[in-house]
């Protein structure tokens, strides 16, 4: 029987009411639309594995309710996430302006090396834009995010946000930038994973003979 997973990855979703993070989330795990809205109470849940570079990554994705009610209740899942995607809608300013406040909420409750992704949702809607694309551009380069305009109706670049992030997680893992062994860092390794990586004999470091 082959293994599950390599390496477990924690997703968080945020961003403001109505801006499409649930169907994100159907659209990626399940490849699927839901039209009739309905408000997230809490948090949602989803996963999905993903083959990269013969190595098995499941992605686990919390998504998160946007009313300032809940708001208490969603920076509870900040902790020991790897990856987080601040979504706003592209035909309504107000959650644009808000997604600044989702991104300083990201950089107060999460580690310093957690990638944050800003996506544009509902780009199929077009004639309604008030958000351009090179606004959603310019917050995220002031920001040094990941960006993404996307439409979880119609599947435009759904898969491309997970799998570009995961791209750029699994590049870090690679450079020994996350400590593995600090759940805090959104990572979890599996049991065959951990032989071969955490217990893996370190190599000694060669000394420079003196010269005299």
């Amino acid at each position: 029987m082959s293994k599950k997973f390599d390496y477990l990855l924690k997703y968080i979703i945020v961003g403001d009411a109505s801006v499409g993070k649930s169907n994100l989330l159907l659209r990626f795990v399940y490849n699927t639309f839901k039209s009739d809205y309905q408000t997230t109470i809490g948090v949602e849940f989803g996963e999905k594995n993903i083959e990269l570079n013969n190595k098995v990554y499941q992605i686990q994705i919390w998504d998160t309710a946007g009313q300032e009610e809940f708001r208490s209740i969603t920076r509870a899942y900040y902790k020991n996430a790897v990856c987080a995607l601040v979504v706003y809608d592209i035909s309504n300013k107000n959650s644009f302006d808000s997604a600044k406040q989702w991104i300083d909420d990201c950089k107060s409750y999460m580690t310093q090396k957690v990638i944050i992704v800003l996506v544009g949702n509902k780009c199929d809607l077009e004639d309604k834009r008030q958000v351009t694309k090179e606004e959603g551009q310019e917050l995220a380069d002031a920001y040094g995010l990941l960006f993404f305009e996307t439409s979880a109706k119609t599947d435009v670049n759904v898969k491309t946000v997970f799998n570009n992030s995961l791209e750029e997680i699994a590049r870090r893992i690679n450079s020994n930038y996350y400590d593995l062994e600090d759940e805090s860092c959104g990572i979890k390794l599996s049991n065959e994973s951990k032989n071969q990586i955490l217990k893996a004999p370190k190599k000694e470091k060669h000394k420079k003979k003196s010269c005299c």
